[in-house]
């Protein structure tokens, strides 16, 4: 029997991109099952009286985050380009992830949102550009209003809400039962946690 891991991603933030290209084929080369969860760190941050990412906030920490993205990207082969403004706003491709769950389809949705975002810096709140991810993960633009219904809402605002229960602050978080792994460089701990056998 497989093991099994959480991802819990934001589509603004930027490790969470890292994560998203890289956590499938890694979970599957170990035989671990992946589910995708998209949710919002705003009422999060706003919890702590964040009106915005703390890489806004704290000027040398988002000077830091922008180079070392660079550096990471040009190391994994990964397209890199810094959205404007940013953060961008997520409500809608994360609502329209959710609405992809339903076809089996978030992993290649999700992945082309991030693309779209930082690869090519893209709009994420531009309906245009996620009709665009849309079609490149093989979905149907019908999607555009489900993702706006009411279930779908009320179901983004509960999985928010899951994370804050399970003690995630940021994004990408992993959880493996109680156990919570924060950022992309502990996917690999988080990995070998959830492994087959591992205690």
């Amino acid at each position: 029997m497989g093991g099994k891991i959480t991802f819990w991603f934001e589509f603004a933030s930027t490790y969470s991109y890292l994560s998203a290209m890289r956590i499938g084929g890694a979970a599957a080369a170990r035989g671990i099952d992946v589910t995708w969860k998209p949710f919002l760190l705003g009422p999060i941050f706003a919890a702590q009286g964040w009106t915005t990412s703390p890489f806004n906030l704290f000027p040398a920490k988002g000077r830091y985050m922008w180079r070392d993205m660079a550096r990471i990207c040009a190391a994994r082969g990964l397209p890199f380009q810094r959205p404007a403004p940013f953060p961008q706003n997520g409500l809608k491709a994360a609502r329209l992830a959710l609405a992809a769950e339903e076809h089996g389809k978030t992993e290649p949705f999700a992945q082309a949102v991030f693309q779209a975002q930082f690869g090519d810096g893209a709009d994420i709140s531009d309906e245009a550009v996620l009709r665009d991810c849309l079609l490149k993960a093989g979905l149907e633009q019908g999607l555009i209003e489900r993702a706006g219904s009411p279930q779908v809402k009320s179901a983004l605002k509960e999985q928010t809400e899951q994370a804050i229960a399970a003690g995630i602050f940021g994004a990408p978080s992993f959880t493996c039962g109680p156990e919570l792994f924060w950022g992309d460089d502990r996917l690999e701990q988080a990995l070998d946690f959830a492994a087959p056998g591992a205690i």
